[in-house]
């Protein structure tokens, strides 16, 4: 657990990418969902960062995690996956918890199908890491440790 002095960042995976290393790995890798986790939690761990990771299918726990993530979490990566499409009540939960977050997405969403193109969060974001596979979870880890050492 993390104490009052040491910073933490939230990651959030949406729905699927619990199916990760075996789901089209074509778009996605063939990284699994706790390789991607185990790396996040060692380059947070080598920088005395705490970090949690969360997965759900469900959008419901999905907008309750980030609610419950107010005055306790500093940074949020989150890769909301199909909601990115859909999910005005996500959008709406991050911006109510006022909490800095990047975006990411494994594949290039601007290269797929015309109704993936389109997301709710980019513009309250403070960045969009999208088609760099796994490499982009640990991007942006780098970038909200730089942030969250500024800070302190």
């Amino acid at each position: 657990m993390n104490n009052a002095l040491q910073k933490s960042v939230l990651v959030v995976h949406g729905p699927n990418l619990n199916l990760l290393g075996g789901r089209e790995p074509n778009h996605y890798g063939t990284l699994t969902l706790d390789d991607i986790n185990r790396q996040l939690k060692e380059k947070a761990s080598s920088a005395n960062i705490h970090l949690e990771t969360f997965q759900s299918n469900s959008e419901v726990e999905l907008i309750d995690k980030i609610q419950s993530a107010k005055d306790k979490i500093d940074f949020i990566l989150i890769n909301p996956a199909a909601y990115t499409h859909t999910s005005i009540a996500m959008r709406d939960a991050l911006s109510a918890v006022k909490i800095p977050f990047i975006e990411i997405h494994l594949s290039n969403i601007y290269a797929r199908e015309h109704f993936r193109q389109k997301s709710f969060f980019s513009d309250i974001a403070v960045g969009l890491i999208s088609g760099l596979g796994a490499m982009g979870y640990l991007l942006a880890l780098d970038y909200a440790i730089s942030q969250l050492n500024q800070k302190a």
